[in-house]
């Protein structure tokens, strides 16, 4: 197991002083080098400045093999990739397989697109014997800053196609789960990307390793993954030197569950949009919205799948849903029940965090939630299901609608017209319809508002790494 930062295609080593937990434990997994933000970061950058240029005038063909070739292996390491998934972030293993697959396939994709960047060459309108040429350049040395909740998928999401496009990359993991990104690291270096081309900085100091990279006019663009307000701070350091940005941020996803909705396909479709994940999903379902005619047919349907969740280590055979990443996240979710109950909500199953080791919070199901709770307001993640019953589909739309945040949103209904009408008003850059998961590498993903700029994945996630140049022939 890999123990420390990646620069220049070398772990770099250095003094063990970062400790990785699992959540189901509160145990420590293992320590690793956490790197000087500044100085690896440096460092880093150097790297990728210097095998810019090379990386970039290699074929799309050579670039695709690579990608290829990291994707069977990434496969081949299946079982590592889960277990170290599984022990530094808490999810079931099940979920962890899930993931390698959800991950690699991004390596694949990637390695299809890569061979397909777009162009174009036509005569000019009004000039005799001139043309237009277009076609697409790398942007040069990128950031990639991911989350911890989907520890390898992220990192996935945000290589693939940056070295298909020809980038360069400094990835920054996050510090509560670094094992995955290191691993993902050794698998890159053995697929054959070139020394440079790909490196990793973990360090606990994320905001100096930002600003300095950022002042740095070499880095010509950033991708985030994580909070709106630190998205909002890294949009405003990126403005200095006019940085391409891509920014997926915060959600607050509601779940449209329409008069027409099939109950039993519906509970189905809200189980995986709200618990996957142990909930922790930025995509996750905040915000269950039921007509008031299906209401108690789908709650209580709803509160029988979910007591059906067994909540435990994630490595153990059974298990289904599993620890928070941490105490504060606990402490987060009891604060946001107690706010809804303290305003009229009531708890029908959970709502009190458990007294054992490691970072627990069971299942929890809230209904006569009020709007002005907390709960309607702000991202959960976390494994809390708030059941807000609506009179009117328009009722619903507006409540939906009533917040700063637009990645995900899920509609159930068998009324195909209704659905329609439903989906072209909700302000969400992503709609799910009777179905509880979206996520595929082949669709663009990405939110409006304040939930991003920008998409990944399918074609729209090469362009985010490709820069176009216009020529005039003449």
């Amino acid at each position: 197991m890999p123990t420390s930062s990646f620069i220049n295609g070398e772990f770099i080593g250095g003094d063990r002083n970062l400790a990785v937990e699992n959540p189901a434990t509160g145990a420590q997994i293992m320590t690793i080098a956490g790197a000087d933000a500044a100085t690896a970061g440096m460092k880093a950058l150097d790297a990728a400045s210097a095998a810019a240029a090379s990386w970039a005038a290699t074929t799309p063909r050579h670039r695709s093999d690579i990608l290829r070739r990291a994707y069977e292996l990434c496969l081949e390491r299946a079982d590592d990739l889960a277990v170290t998934m599984t022990m530094e972030m808490g999810k079931p293993l099940a979920e962890a397989y899930g993931e390698v697959n959800y991950g690699a396939e991004f390596l694949r994709w990637f390695s299809e697109e890569a061979v397909r960047s777009s162009g174009r060459f036509r005569p000019a309108p009004a000039a005799a014997g001139q043309n237009i040429l277009v076609y697409s350049q790398p942007v040069g040395p990128t950031l990639l800053i991911t989350p911890w909740n989907f520890p390898f998928s992220m990192g996935t999401r945000k290589i693939g196609p940056a070295l298909a496009a020809g980038c360069t990359v400094v990835l920054k993991p996050a510090n509560l789960t670094p094992l995955s990104s290191l691993l993902l690291m050794e698998i890159l270096h053995e697929a054959g990307v070139p020394s440079g081309v790909v490196n990793c900085v973990v360090t606990e100091d994320s905001a100096t390793l930002s600003s300095t990279l950022m002042d740095d006019p070499r880095l010509r663009k950033i991708s985030f993954t994580g909070s709106t307000p630190v998205g909002r701070t890294l949009l405003s350091q990126a403005s200095r030197n006019v940085l391409r940005t891509s920014m997926e941020l915060g959600g607050n996803a509601p779940f449209l569950v329409l008069e027409s909705a099939d109950v039993d396909k519906t509970v189905t479709a809200v189980m995986a949009g709200k618990f996957r994940n142990n909930g922790e999903a930025c995509t996750a379902a905040n915000r269950i919205y039921v007509h008031r005619n299906i209401a108690e047919e789908f709650t209580a349907a709803f509160v029988d799948k979910v007591k059906a969740l067994v909540l435990g280590n994630g490595l153990d055979e059974g298990t289904t849903l599993g620890p928070l990443i941490d105490q504060a996240a606990v402490q987060k979710c009891q604060d946001l029940v107690d706010d809804a109950v303290s305003k009229g909500a009531e708890v029908l199953l959970g709502g009190r965090a458990l007294e054992r080791a490691g970072h627990f919070f069971p299942a929890t199901v809230l209904t006569n939630v009020p709007r002005v709770a907390r709960v309607n307001k702000e991202e959960i993640f976390g494994p809390v299901a708030p059941i807000i019953v609506c009179e009117t589909v328009d009722d619903m739309v507006e409540a939906a609608n009533d917040t700063e945040f637009g990645l995900m949103a899920y509609v159930c209904g068998q009324d195909i017209d209704q659905v329609r009408d439903v989906v072209g008003r909700i302000e969400s850059g992503m709609v799910a319809v009777n179905v509880g998961v979206a996520s595929d590498p082949a669709a663009p993903f990405g939110g409006v508002k304040q939930s991003g700029i920008g998409r990944e994945g399918s074609h729209e996630g090469l362009d985010e790494y490709l820069e176009l140049k216009y020529v005039r022939i003449g």
